[in-house]
């Protein structure tokens, strides 16, 4: 049996098991890919486990773990609730307005530049934490991130569409940056509105901040504390930020920063400025901002460990581990290579195209941009294709899946799910990918290569 075979054998044993079984899918990426890559490898098995290890992704394990370790301290001293509370002020506190707001802003920072996971990272926990206190659908604020992330994605400024367009100028093809972009925006905008309302977005009420935070206080005993605004053990009826001042019924409440939030707030904005206008690693920034706040502040970073989505970190380094063994064992190109070779230029197209979305479900989005449009030579080089369409609709396949909790963006969502079961929440995650997996390719095709054809 080849190397390719085998590991593709693999990873079918590992989804088979992972879903009879409850067994951590990661753990078992791990041991799969030991068994895989070990055995079917000339080198040493020194050599050979150097080479599984060297799949890892560090990457996304110190975003993962930076990330959710920040916001957990946000969480803990409660500015979170502050910058929830102020998000809702802002938009007049209309609750239903708030999902379009994350996609709007996610789309504007990756339009501009920012890499996706890191416009993902800043925003997700964000959104995720709303959606926990005004009872949104946590699959309808997480997605409404990711897709927006992924609309903007493609802009002639932004980092995907510089890649795309560089590989498609290198490759001698005419290519069509603003096809491209606008392209990616609709299709992410069409899912994302289909998004809305199955997750039930249409049937958000329309509540002010200020009967919300009336009913929270009206509800609670006297002296007791509520974590809401985030002031941990402050009393339950807030104060006025003038001395003296009378709370009246169906005032609009200001509440003040304390030091420990001020501190985190400022944290968060060092975050976004780094990791967006100067491109220094997310995950390493989150992380540096975190230790600074444990120090300046230790009593609010209490806890904030334990809080790190671990049993998510494992399931995604593991799987992705694999997903190296299989890049290395030539699997992707053996199966890229068998579609690119087929006679029928149209079949050949949409079978890229789930290639594409299949393999960045695992993968990282930019790789194999990179690797599948020069797969796509061969047929665009016989004239029966648009180009345009046909980059566009590879570019959209490979990033609509996305949401995979097995990608960045994905993972990102996961791991900053908060007040919901995890697991399940994972599950949904999952099977919403598959149906991306399934429909985003083809529907890709449909309305990008096709009418080129016809």
């Amino acid at each position: 049996m080849s190397a390719q075979i085998a590991s593709i054998i693999g990873l079918v044993v590992m989804f088979v098991i992972a879903t009879a079984l409850p067994i951590n899918m990661g753990a078992l990426g791990f041991a799969m890919a030991f068994l895989v890559g070990t055995v079917f490898s000339d080198a040493t098995p020194a050599a050979a486990a150097t080479a599984i290890l060297a799949g890892f992704p560090g990457d996304l394990f110190v975003t993962l773990v930076g990330i959710t370790y920040l916001f957990a301290i946000a969480q803990n001293n409660g500015t979170v609730d502050w910058l929830v509370h102020y998000a809702v002020r802002l938009v007049g506190g209309r609750i239903s307005v708030i999902p379009w707001v994350m996609f709007a802003v996610s789309a504007v920072l990756t339009a501009i530049g920012a890499v996706s996971p890191g416009a993902v990272a800043i925003i997700a926990p964000i959104a995720l934490r709303f959606a926990a206190r005004y009872k949104i659908h946590p699959m309808l604020m997480g997605l409404m991130v990711v897709h927006g992330a992924q609309g903007g994605g493609f802009s002639p400024i932004s980092i995907y569409g510089g890649i795309t367009n560089q590989v498609v100028k290198n490759a001698g093809l005419p290519g069509d940056e603003i096809v491209l972009f606008l392209s990616s925006l609709a299709f992410n905008a069409a899912v994302a509105l289909v998004i809305f309302f199955v997750f039930g977005g249409h049937r958000l009420p329309v509540r002010r901040p200020s009967d919300d935070f009336e009913g929270l206080v009206d509800a609670a005993p006297a002296g007791a504390s509520v974590s809401v605004r985030g002031h941990g053990g402050t009393p339950a009826r807030p104060a006025d930020p003038r001395p003296g001042a009378v709370h009246r019924e169906g005032e609009d409440h200001h509440v003040a920063l304390d030091r420990e939030q001020a501190l985190t707030l400022t944290g968060l904005v060092v975050l976004a400025v780094a990791s967006l206008a100067f491109s220094l690693n997310v995950g390493l920034v989150a992380m540096s901002v975190a230790v600074v706040l444990a120090l300046v502040c230790p009593r609010g970073q209490k806890g904030a460990v334990d809080k790190i989505s671990w049993s998510t970190v494992l399931l995604i380094g593991g799987v992705i581990t694999y997903i190296g063994v299989l890049q290395k064992t030539g699997a992707v190109d053996y199966v890229g290579g068998g579609v690119s070779a087929m006679a029928a230029p149209l079949l050949g197209a949409l079978l890229l195209c789930y290639v594409a979305g299949v393999v960045s479900a695992f993968a990282s989005s930019v790789a194999v941009l990179g690797a599948t449009i020069p797969l796509a030579v061969p047929l665009l080089m016989q004239g029966h294709l648009g180009v345009p369409g046909m980059v566009a609709a590879i570019a959209i396949s490979t990033t609509i899946v996305d949401v995979s909790p097995f990608s960045t963006n994905g993972a990102l969502v996961v791991a900053n799910a908060h007040g919901i079961d995890r697991d399940a929440f994972f599950r949904q995650m999952l099977i919403y990918s598959a149906i991306v997996v399934v429909v985003g390719p083809l529907l890709a095709w449909l309305a990008l290569v096709v009418p080129g054809l016809l």
